[in-house]
């Protein structure tokens, strides 16, 4: 039966996976719009679907605008089209994983931009978020109108974990097919699984599912039930496929033909549409879940077969505890096959049980059905539309110049490309061309394995970039000699090592890349050997003297600590390393000489990052405070007369007392401030060092005292140094790395800035903050050159 549109709601668009996409999340969406069409048929219901595959989806007309999954600018441009085509309630179906950013959180940046109600649906509620997804959860709930949880207790966790109002919390049933309660007999021909008693799972298959204990209880129920057959219905996870293709179902196979229980076993390999699901689940005499882990808060492949009158068995994950209490349906512990032989063999055995359990569930069922549930989210859309809160919180669709972030280039690897070969990236470049003869390091390498892990995280990796990363691993592990426990620097292009150490600042490098390839690398295998190699590198950094091995390892100290936070031993090198270049500061620094060293020479704002960096990891709020004291002078020091960031040229560096070089200036300079000047934001929120990390970045795009750009966007290459009177002419790897590692920074603070409701640089506040800042350090910078920095900032 369908109902009349309200008169304030005429157009509802569903924002989420859609089908033809094989995931859950797609299938409740498509489910829901098409319940709420049918139901209301006045009602437009406009389909916005995110795109995991570049090549997207063949859609149903429905389908009206979609979103590249972790390309935040196209979240913007699906924010201007919901504003502008009439949208009248927006329906978001959330999990953290379908959507772009950390812990999906490119959709807020969406959802700040738009000026009508938003009602999200949560098939994910945490117990435990980490920080990211708490971050996003709060900021979610936040822009939303209203929520909606499909169990009680996700509406508990959003009160007592989020923090969320009562009156914005809506409890909506998982929707299911109408199907009429029918005896499995029925159903079981089409399945040439007549006369046999069957045991049921369907959905997409991976190691959560806990086959493996499902197939291990066979042996006990098939001694008295011998005509018995286990179905398990359901392609592998395409996200696992393409990871680790089908080891898993594989594996499972196997243990099937182990324990002699192949014959009663049947595996469908497909994703099959909503009619066929339904036959399977009518064929069933028994559903089971035997999923792992307790914390999953919606199950619609348990909502299907519960509310179709399957007896159902399954292990207490949140939602089936909460749907099969009061013995409508039989709970197993986790992991014990023991448990689920016992409770089947149960069912099977009293009939009279197990029809009295399907009838309970079917009546139940009846209040799930899609048809209702419609009408409980068109209620709630009513309420959001009631809801005058988010009016006056939602942003003009037409910005000004200083309301939108700065714009940055798009990412071109071609050139990193190019210098790359099976067996590393090259050092340098005659023009755009690789120089074989100046052959392969270690210290460009790692810079290369640092970029392809940022770009991972940023979700701008692609399969070339992930072989060349491999390359670039395999690179670190050849250089470093198990003896010496150092890694070589220099290789000739006939692959012969020039030398038998490398510097100390090699060594240091090294450590960084592996220590975020520890962190942030998404393979197991990249991850185990390079927290080998870091192990057994790491203590011959105690001996080092010079102070930017010590801070490109107590930033790779940093990245390690985030994954294996517990290693006692590497968070007693980096209290040593800490104290090392402490000890430096005040055996170099004066009031007018805030630095390390006698000397400003190369990587110069890496010494300042380590602190801060290190400083916020250990709450050390004396540390914290030195690295952004120092990073203020460095800074002061970089920046011209005009107001564009000069690095200190590598034609004689900057020795206490003596003329500063202007040139040549490297890009290695302006990406480390660019580096630091970020981590001294996000450790005081201080618009100042966003003001700056820009001015650094700027750089590269030709704002430097010659007016030239290094970045050359015709070849995504970057030149190698500014000389006085002109630009060098090749593009070697360590100036590419340095601006391709500074973009891949800027890109991902300006992400953080867009999703998050974050300041843009203001200049009036920037203004005070450097004032402040200045003021309180007792920098000694002018009042000329302090109104020169503000009119940089305007």
């Amino acid at each position: 039966m369908s109902h009349p549109a309200t008169n304030a709601i005429s157009k509802v668009a569903f924002l989420g996976d859609y089908l033809p996409r094989k995931c859950g999340i797609a299938t409740f969406t498509t489910d829901l719009r098409c319940a709420v069409a049918t139901e209301f048929p006045a009602i437009q219901c406009p389909v916005v679907p995110v795109n995991d595959l570049e090549e997207g989806y063949d859609y149903p007309p429905e389908v009206r605008f979609e979103i590249a999954e972790q390309d935040l600018p196209s979240y913007l441009r699906a924010a201007d089209f919901l504003n502008i085509t009439g949208v009248d309630v927006l329906c978001v179906e959330h999990e953290f994983g379908i959507f772009g950013g950390p812990a999906g959180s490119h959709v807020l940046a969406l959802l700040r931009e738009l000026r009508m109600p938003i009602v999200t649906t949560l098939h994910t509620v945490l117990r435990e978020p980490n920080d990211e997804q708490r971050r996003v959860m709060r900021e979610l709930t936040r822009l939303s109108t209203r929520l909606v949880v499909m169990s009680e207790r996700g509406r508990t966790f959003l009160r007592e974990i989020y923090h969320v109002p009562e009156a914005k919390i809506d409890v909506i049933p998982h929707g299911i097919p109408d199907m009429p309660f029918a005896d499995p007999n029925f159903f079981k021909d089409e399945f040439a699984v007549a006369g046999k008693q069957v045991l049921l799972t369907f959905g997409l298959l991976s190691p959560n599912k806990g086959i493996e204990y499902a197939l291990q209880a066979l042996p006990e129920i098939i001694r008295e039930f011998p005509n018995f057959v286990y179905i398990v219905l359901g392609q592998t996870h395409p996200n696992l496929l393409r990871e680790e293709g089908e080891a898993y179902r594989l594996s499972l196979e196997r243990l099937a033909k182990e324990i002699g229980v192949q014959k009663h076993v049947v595996f469908f390999n497909r994703f099959v549409e909503l009619d066929e699901l339904m036959r399977f689940i009518g064929a069933a005499d028994i559903y089971l879940t035997p999923y792992l882990t307790e914390s999953q808060i919606t199950s619609g492949t348990l909502a299907y077969a519960f509310g179709a009158g399957n007896a159902v068995v399954s292990t207490p994950y949140w939602h089936a505890a909460e749907l099969l209490a009061e013995e409508r349906g039989k709970l197993v512990p986790f992991r014990d096959s023991k448990a689920i032989s016992t409770a089947v063999i149960e069912l099977l055995r009293d009939e009279t049980l197990r029809h009295g359990m399907r009838k309970n569930a079917f009546k139940l069922g009846r209040d799930m059905i899609w048809s209702k549930v419609a009408q409980l989210y068109l209620k709630s859309f009513e309420r959001a539309r009631l809801d005058h809160s988010f009016v006056g919180t939602k942003s003009s669709p037409i910005k000004t110049l200083d309301e939108q972030p700065g714009h940055l280039p798009d990412l071109k690897l071609d050139h990193l490309f190019r210098l790359t070969d099976s067996t590393g990236i090259f050092q340098h470049a005659s023009f755009i061309v690789p120089n074989f003869s100046e052959g392969y390091c270690t210290d460009d390498n790692a810079r290369a394995l640092v970029l392809a892990l940022m770009l991972q995280r940023l979700g701008k990796s692609s399969q070339r970039l992930q072989a060349h990363a491999t390359t670039y691993v395999a690179f670190l592990n050849h250089a470093f000699d198990r003896e010496s426990r150092r890694f070589r620097n220099f290789m000739s292009f006939d692959r012969r090592w020039l030398e038998q150490v490398g510097s100390e600042d090699c060594q240091g490098q090294a450590l960084w890349a592996l220590g975020l390839c520890v962190s942030q690398s998404g393979q197991s295998s990249f991850q185990m050997l390079a927290a080998e190699l870091f192990e057994q590198a790491l203590p011959l950094v105690a001996e080092f003297t010079s102070p930017r091995a010590w801070a490109f390892t107590l930033i790779g100290i940093d990245e390690y600590l985030k994954r294996l936070s517990g290693d006692r031993r590497v968070t007693q090198f980096r209290e040593a390393l800490t104290a090392k270049l402490i000890q430096r500061y005040a055996d170099a620094a004066t009031d007018e000489w805030q630095w390390f060293e006698e000397v400003v020479s190369y990587a110069n704002a890496k010494l300042p990052h380590a602190m801060i960096i290190s400083g916020r990891s250990m709450n050390n709020a004396s540390m914290l405070e030195l690295g952004l004291k120092t990073l203020r002078w460095l800074v002061q020091v970089q920046t011209s007369l005009a107001g564009s960031f000069r690095p200190i040229g590598s034609n004689g560096f900057y020795a206490r007392g003596q003329e500063r070089a202007l040139f040549d200036q490297q890009p290695i300079e302006a990406k480390a401030t660019v580096s630091a000047c970020i981590e001294a934001y996000h450790a005081t929120n201080d618009v100042f060092w966003l003001a700056e990390a820009r001015r650094a970045f700027e750089w590269f795009l030709g704002r430097n005292d010659l007016g030239l750009a290094l970045y050359d966007s015709t070849t995504g290459g970057c030149r190698d140094g500014l000389h006085v009177d002109r630009l060098s002419q090749n593009q070697g790897a360590e100036s590419t790395l340095a601006f391709l590692i500074a973009l891949a920074e800027m890109q991902a603070l300006q992400n953080t800035l867009t999703s998050f409701k974050e300041p843009l640089i203001d200049v009036n506040r920037t203004g005070e903050s450097l004032k402040r800042s200045l003021s309180n350090h007792n920098s000694g910078v002018s009042q000329k050159s302090f109104s020169e920095r503000l009119e940089v900032a305007r």
